[in-house]
């Protein structure tokens, strides 16, 4: 007997909260005979298709969600986003804030290992901290106002920050990137393939090309996972990895193609979860080179492109049109539809710029292939203008590499998981900020958002956010286009599991039938 399709709307709570969107190498499964796919699911083993290999395990270092993925089994925050995005105890069981707002006081849960059997402490967290400020790792920009963080007794830690800091909770557990990690797998750099953490799951088995095994933390501090084993393949082919789900040989996936979507609504031999999301997909221009210097030029191409062509494109309708970051459905969400498509305008600002044409490097990625899409679509576009767009296709890693040296004139990319609004925005476009790669400085966005960090009366805090995110799109510090959906399917056998607004893969509480 068939079981009906379940299509799942998952709506975010009124606020919300990086790990920007990066992928390791993935693998190329043909007609999908790989023995990626041969192996059919068994009922104490559940098998996730994701679309790609992770680059590495340390959630410190890596910004590949590929890793997050699996990583989100593995290790546990401070705190942690419920499903409405509201922070809740994670391993640390309550938190007090001192009356000048200046110091933080976290008690840790009692009796927490991790998988090597090692008892959670406080120094532990305090070795986590300090090692992403002490080495300047990806997310130490999170870690802006805090002063010190010290271990005060074996179960109490101690945050110290120089101002007011009302998002510090997402700060530190938005996603697991803020991970706590044991010292000794740090320093024996076994951390980067068999990851030690107090989370859900613990890596079990690690083939490169193929797939990472999970093994259930009997000891887990939020009980035992039901499911004994979690087996992440890596298949980057949408069409095999829903091939491999029908067939009965996988029984999660998020590797979906888009433009299968609407057909899928209807086969009710699998559950599909269409949903709103906090990510979103944006452009950046170089303003460290001429012409994308010019705010006009900048804006003169925010007014030649098609938003609507490239968003039917990439998802098939699938994503929602927004011209700033944050989603319509999140609280801190600003009205702004500035940017319509008009090549009048946009010839008028070209001319009043003194434009008369350029060659522009775009960078794409073939891990990603809504930017390769893109990259055509801007090709057409810009042509009647005079710019001639070279698409530079690159793997992932390499296209890090070219982006982190400002070796560019223009790329796409999306941002994943955030919650607060300083995570939309600050790291991204703060003159310095460890994101801003285009290059954008403008004090008065500056002075906004370091007034929103400190501000502790919400609609105040809103309004900040709201000027500094109008000023950034006038700007065209990022040309925002659209907010993406979060697309899962499983086995109807398969309950306790859900499409996540800030995409964290969670399989702790998954059940199969």
């Amino acid at each position: 007997m068939k079981t009906t399709t379940k299509i799942i709307a998952v709506t975010t709570a009124a606020v919300l909260t990086l790990a920007g969107c990066s992928s390791g190498e993935s693998v190329d499964l043909g007609d999908g005979t790989s023995d990626a796919t041969s192996a059919p699911a068994s009922s104490d083993t559940l098998v996730a298709a994701i679309g790609g290999e992770p680059d590495q395990l340390d959630p410190h270092i890596t910004s590949a969600y590929f890793s997050f993925e699996v990583l989100e089994n593995v290790y546990d925050t401070l705190v942690e986003p419920d499903d409405s995005l509201e922070m809740q105890p994670a391993l640390a069981e309550s938190w007090d804030i001192s009356d000048d707002q200046l110091t933080w006081t976290f008690t840790l849960r009692q009796g927490v290992t991790f998988h090597d059997g090692s008892p959670l402490t406080a120094d532990d967290v305090a070795y986590s901290y300090n090692r992403i400020i002490n080495d300047a790792l990806t997310t130490s920009w999170r870690f802006a106002a805090v002063e010190s963080v010290t271990a005060v007794d074996n179960s109490t830690v101690e945050i110290k920050v120089s101002q007011p800091t009302p998002n510090l909770l997402a700060l530190i557990g938005g996603y697991k990137g803020m991970a706590i990690v044991e010292q000794s797998n740090v320093e024996s750099g076994d951390i980067t393939t068999n990851p030690i953490g107090t989370g859900p799951y613990s890596v079990a088995e690690y083939v490169s090309g193929d797939h990472i095994t999970l093994t259930a933390n009997p000891d887990y501090w939020g009980g035992a996972p039901s499911v004994d084993t979690v087996e992440f393949r890596f298949i980057s082919d949408g069409n095999t990895a829903m091939t491999a789900l029908k067939n009965g040989e996988i029984d999660w996936t998020d590797s979906i193609p888009v433009q299968q979507v609407e057909s899928l609504t209807g086969d009710d031999s699998i559950n599909l979860t269409v949903a709103p999301s906090t990510d979103y997909w944006y452009l950046a221009m170089n303003e460290n080179r001429a012409p994308w210097n010019d705010v006009r030029v900048r804006q003169a191409v925010a007014y030649a492109i098609d938003r609507d062509a490239i968003l039917q494109a990439t998802t098939y309708g699938t994503g929602v049109l927004n011209q700033l970051a944050i989603p319509e459905q999140s609280g801190w969400y600003t009205e702004y539809h500035k940017y319509s498509y008009d090549p009048a305008k946009a010839q008028q600002l070209f001319d009043d710029a003194g434009f008369t044409g350029a060659t522009l490097d775009f960078l794409a990625t073939s891990d990603y292939p809504e930017t390769v899409t893109t990259g055509q679509i801007l090709a057409d576009e810009l042509k009647p203008y005079g710019i001639d767009v070279q698409i530079r296709t690159l793997d992932f890693a390499t296209w890090l590499d070219e982006e982190g040296s400002g070796n560019f004139d223009m790329f796409m990319l999306s941002w994943l998981g955030n919650l607060d609004p300083d995570d939309f925005y600050y790291a991204q476009h703060r003159t310095g900020g460890g994101f801003n790669f285009q290059g954008y400085s403008n004090p008065e966005v500056d002075a906004l958002l370091d007034a929103g960090r400190t501000e502790t009366d919400v609609a105040a805090r809103k309004e900040l956010y709201a000027q500094a995110a109008t000023m950034i799109a006038d700007d065209v510090s990022y040309l925002y286009l659209y907010n993406p959906a979060v697309i899962q399917a499983w086995s109807p056998n398969l309950t306790g599991v859900s499409a996540r607004a800030d995409g964290a893969i969670r399989f702790r509480d998954a059940v199969q039938g």
